[in-house]
């Protein structure tokens, strides 16, 4: 089992779309320096190899027309500015501005989006390495060509990957975003058991909540693309299928939500009601995960569970206590597992949908115009020239990094040109991939680089003692150089140890003092690291306390927009508009992303973790009224609701009145509140609907009355813990200003 297991992760690893992209970077780096080795021009094939090594950041898996413009601007900026940097070196006064103006401008257009982030990054790396070795007159022309001509190599090798298996990156995001949901629905199980703990579960969810929302944009952004070029081809329709029904799945758990420790009680003396339950839970995470290893590894997907099985022993379960109930009281109960028993039919019914998409050859499925109305959910991309004008100001993070990075990188230039360190470059590469904009992440990225960096060269070193073959040596320059590139995306630390190694291996080959070269590469690492963690922390570093506000104001703005599209839905009946799920998915949207600043904010040192404790709150808050108005917004449109009451409307105004005066609390409005009406009368009065509806209907068997019922008791309790939610998050937000 467990060489089954480790040829298993192998050959998943194989098959993710890291490996993929690092086998098309080392073949774009090692095969000119092959070729041009056979014809004894080796100099000539390194610099296309650094060409291609330089442009690789730029390409990003999209449709192919995107990948192609990404691709050919990175190289065009690559050699363009090894072209600029190089030509002004001999003059300084001309220099030092070029050089200063070159790094701010290319810090600043990551104001542009992930394409223009990483084609910026080529840009600085390549500023970064002309200093390992200034050329002048013709051969800088030529070098600057052949670097353009790696450029152009890399993008040709990048077009064959992409037809080759046109698919793959949308299959592997598809089975990523499958493995995600199945985490979540396996939290969700444990949160039936009484003695796990909630806190840190629920945590858990909000982490995968902000990885899935990441998730489901690259995956609606890769199959828009990929419909939009290969029009409704099976697969594409088939993974627009499994998609959609995954984004529903989330979507209904988080929109049904249990009161745990109500149903414990209730069902103290009948365990086996939840156990059963539970074991549905867990055997509906397991078919998802098994479908994401079945896609991400190519293997044929084999049934383990049979849900409906699963799902008739939960009826059972259910008829067996109503059959106990003796006291009318306890109907609470059977309306919380007629609830449950709904919840798990319509979550079967999603995930037998993905199943069959998957394993099934044609599957008819209704989109009912939702697949035509996915671009209206794509995060647009726009490059005016006011999105860049707009952000220079110090109020801008993106403003402070540029600044602070360009300040770096020349005070590390001038330190590696006037202190004796053989690699200036060096220094700056380490300032370049380590200095990000928050504090927590360039922590954890030097720490990552200085240990990988130690790490890679004892191995290496330890190796070389060993292996004398040159052969031998350049295969493992190879391989180390693949795996460095793989992991780049998801271990930085192991990333860079492979990269330590490969660069070693290389250097083995042509440099006798190898030895003396890795102390002052390590030395470099040191240098670089130092300057990019003191630089984050003294040049205008951009706390998250300071952004977080923004952050909060915007998800409780987002849970207002939505709340109101809710209750249009129940006043006026009409079904949902692509507005209502616009205002669903920026809620959910705005919630992941004060989730991540919260994230954020952890890493970083305790004395700027501000009011840390009513920020988390003020999180879990926005999260419970999130998933309560998803509740009440996911009954609406699958039941059909009794006119709405006027208690309802007015418990409903006075939770948007609650969300109001806390965004006004952001924005500096000191607003004086208007006594809102007491609505414990309005909830006495719904739950007098409520038990005139019992009193009067002892039929519980009748399905009518049965369906009011379940209304009375999910609308109430969804009024009643939003209101309850918006006026914590107002008073907390009070107490924040």
């Amino acid at each position: 089992k467990p060489n089954f297991f480790m040829i298993f992760n192998i050959r998943q690893f194989a098959e993710s779309i890291n490996f993929s992209n690092a086998l098309k970077v080392t073949i774009a780096t090692v095969l000119p320096i092959l070729i041009a080795s056979r014809f004894d021009h080796f100099d000539i094939g390194v610099t296309i190899a650094v060409g291609a090594l330089l442009t690789y950041p730029s390409d990003i898996s999209s449709n192919l027309q995107h990948k192609i413009n990404g691709i050919l601007v990175g190289t065009s900026i690559v050699s363009g500015t090894a072209l600029l940097v190089s030509l002004s070196h001999p003059i300084p006064w001309l220099f030092y501005p070029i050089l200063m103006t070159l790094i701010f401008f290319l810090s600043m257009i990551a104001v542009y989006g992930q394409r223009a982030n990483l084609v910026s990054f080529c840009g600085l790396l390549s500023i970064s390495l002309i200093f390992k070795e200034i050329y002048s007159g013709i051969e800088l022309l030529e070098h600057c060509a052949l670097m353009l001509g790696g450029g152009l190599l890399y993008l040709v090798i990048s077009v064959i990957f992409y037809y080759i298996r046109p698919f793959k990156y949308a299959e592997l995001l598809l089975a990523e975003s499958l493995e995600l949901t199945a985490q979540y629905m396996k939290l969700r199980g444990d949160l039936w058991q009484n003695k796990k703990n909630k806190v840190n579960i629920v945590r858990e969810q909000l982490q995968i909540q902000v990885k899935l929302r990441a998730s489901h944009q690259n995956l609606r952004e890769a199959l828009m693309h990929k419909r939009s070029n290969s029009g409704a081809s099976d697969q594409n329709r088939k993974m627009l299928i499994m998609f959609i029904t995954l984004v529903d799945i989330l979507e209904l758990a988080l929109a049904t939500s249990f009161d745990h420790a109500k149903l414990h009680r209730k069902f103290a003396k009948h365990p086996e009601v939840l156990e059963t339950y539970q074991n549905l839970a867990y055997n509906l995470a397991s078919i998802l995960d098994e479908l994401s290893t079945t896609m991400s590894s190519k293997t044929i997907y084999k049934k383990k569970f049979d849900l409906y099985k699963d799902l008739n022993a939960l009826e059972i379960a259910k008829d067996n206590y109503e059959n106990i109930i003796t006291e009318k009281k306890d109907l609470d109960a059977i309306l919380m597992l007629t609830t449950m028993l709904r919840y798990a039919e319509k979550q079967i019914e999603k995930v037998m949908t993905i199943e069959r998409a998957y394993t099934q050859k044609s599957i008819k499925y209704d989109f009912k115009d939702r697949g035509k109305d996915l671009n209206k959910f794509l995060a647009p991309q726009y490059y005016s020239l006011s999105t860049l004008t707009e952000n220079l100001t110090f109020s801008s993070t993106y403003f402070r990094h540029a600044l602070r990075l360009t300040i770096t990188i020349v005070v590390g230039f001038l330190i590696g040109t006037f202190l004796p360190f053989q690699n200036v470059y060096w220094i700056l590469i380490t300032i370049i991939v380590i200095l990000r904009p928050g504090y927590g992440l360039t922590k954890t990225r030097s720490y990552h680089r200085i240990i990988g960096t130690v790490a890679g060269g004892l191995i290496a070193f330890g190796l070389l003692f060993v292996v004398q073959n040159n052969h031998l040596i350049a295969t493992m320059a190879i391989v180390t150089m693949v795996l460095a590139f793989s992991f780049v995306q998801t271990n930085y630390k192991v990333a860079a140890t492979f990269t330590t190694m490969y660069v070693v291996f290389i250097y083995s080959l042509f440099t006798p003092d190898i030895k003396d070269v890795v102390e002052f590469r390590i030395i470099d690492t040191f240098v670089g690291a130092a300057l990019a963690f003191a630089a984050n922390y003294i040049l205008w570093p951009s706390w998250e306390f300071l952004s977080t506000p923004m952050y909060l104001k915007k998800s409780i703005e987002a849970n207002r927009n939505y709340l109101k599209e809710i209750f249009q839905i129940y006043n006026t009946k009409e079904p949902a508009t692509v507005q209502y799920r616009l205002a669903r998915k920026h809620a959910f949207v705005e919630l992941a992303n004060l989730m991540e600043s919260f994230q954020r904010m952890i890493q970083e040192p305790k004395s700027k973790q501000k009011q840390l404790p009513q920020i988390y709150k003020l999180a879990t808050l926005n999260h419970s009224l999130l998933s309560s108005a998803a509740s009440l917004g996911t009954y609406i449109q699958s039941n059909k609701t009794t006119k709405a009451s006027e208690a309802f409307n007015v418990v409903v105004n006075a939770t948007i009145k609650n969300l109001d005066i806390a965004i006004d609390e952001f924005e500096g409005k000191k607003i004086e509140e208007t006594e809102m009406e007491d609505l414990i009368p309005r909830f006495t009065e719904l739950k007098n609907i409520r038990a005139k509806e019992l009193s009067e209907n002892n039929d519980f068997q009748d399905e009518e009355i049965r369906e009011k019922m379940l209304e009375a008791q999910l609308v109430i309790e969804q009024l009643i813990w939003m209101t309850s939610a918006s006026e914590k998050i107002k008073k907390t937000v009070k107490a924040l200003q």
